[in-house]
């Protein structure tokens, strides 16, 4: 699978919380024992009420329903609002990770985009050229040498590690995000999972038809947290670098 595809489905499917998994190839997984996934047994199960209770019965239905409904103007202008909230803490975990660029750009995006944009209604920022650089504490650990440490399959929120869970409660007390009061943090955090779940719809097939969704799902989450963290520099193992340039090579020749 490209990086590409990895980001479309990791992106979204934390969010998902994977699809029901048949016993078959449950069992079979779990013979195997994968140290990232101590907590295996644990995590199948809480997969499954993800996928076949919150999902099924709220989360799928919501998200439909909103991309049915609401106007595309007011959704994107309601996601720049969300996301317009995280660019301070953007600004920061850039800077702890030494990448200047990304904390003055970040803290730009927020400056124009909360006046000239109308509280983040209007991206302002990205029209002049100044485009996201999203960062996340639990990065800045990575970026710091600090394992993930165990998977994790969390109701109502999908798969997530304790890294990046320490990563998350910490930006959840950068400013602005921490004075929001309960309704419009809901409000925040609601307008994210349901772009997030609307975003992968039309990929539910390619879920499905895996072997295994649990460990496609596991595989790609991992995938996706290594390649943020190495903004994209993923070391490729011998092997994956022979089989691209046999590739290469075949292509050449045609």
């Amino acid at each position: 699978m490209n990086k590409i595809a990895v980001l479309i489905m990791a992106t979204g499917l934390l969010l998902l919380g994977g699809c029901a998994s048949q016993q078959t190839t449950s069992d079979q997984a779990q013979q195997y024992q994968d140290p990232k996934d101590p907590l295996e047994s644990l995590n199948r199960t809480m997969w499954d009420f993800n996928y076949e209770v919150l999902d099924e019965y709220i989360l799928r239905p919501t998200a439909v329903a909103y991309v049915d409904y609401m106007p595309q103007i007011a959704r994107t202008g309601l996601l720049n609002m969300a996301e317009n909230l995280e660019e301070p803490s953007n600004s920061l975990n850039n800077l702890l990770q030494g990448k200047l660029d990304g904390t003055f750009i970040s803290l730009g995006r927020f400056l124009l985009n909360s006046t000239v944009g109308i509280l983040g209604l209007i991206d302002v920022a990205s029209e002049i050229g100044l485009e996201p650089k999203e960062e996340e504490f639990g990065e800045v650990l990575g970026k710091w040498g600090v394992n993930t440490g165990p998977y994790l399959m969390i109701p109502a929120l999908g798969p997530s590690d304790i890294r990046s869970s320490v990563g998350d409660y910490v930006d959840s007390y950068y400013l602005p995000i921490d004075g929001l009061n309960f309704y419009f943090s809901f409000l925040r955090i609601g307008i994210k999972a349901l772009e997030s779940r609307a975003s992968v719809i039309q990929q539910e097939q390619q879920l499905n038809s895996s072997a295994d969704p649990y460990a496609f799902v596991k595989s790609a989450y991992f995938q996706n947290l290594e390649f943020k963290v190495k903004d994209g520099k993923v070391e490729k193992s011998e092997e994956e670098e022979a089989l691209e340039d046999d590739i290469d090579a075949f292509l050449d020749d045609l």
